[in-house]
């Protein structure tokens, strides 16, 4: 399986449409599987923005993935301050 490197929303309605293309489910059936509306896996997948964090789970597990934080290879931060997210 592919990695998706996941730094903004826009990447992460990539991977997720990328994914279930892979699979070859439609958003209707990976929506049923899990009981999201396939105009919520349409959103998720297609306008990054705020979604429902429930939803976002439900579709990971109709594409059989699962959501992995882990440090970065280096701190590209100096002086340990994070910057403004851009959401």
């Amino acid at each position: 399986m592919r990695e998706y490197p996941v730094h903004t929303l826009q990447q992460l309605a990539f991977a997720l449409r990328d994914r279930r293309k892979q699979k070859k489910k439609t958003q209707a059936i990976a929506g049923a599987e899990v009981g999201v509306l396939p105009k919520t896996i349409s959103a998720l997948e297609s306008i990054p923005g705020p979604r429902s964090i429930d939803s976002l789970f439900k579709l990971l597990s109709a594409l059989n993935l699962e959501l992995v934080l882990r440090p970065k290879e280096s701190e590209p931060y100096a002086g340990g301050k994070m910057p403004k997210p851009d959401w």
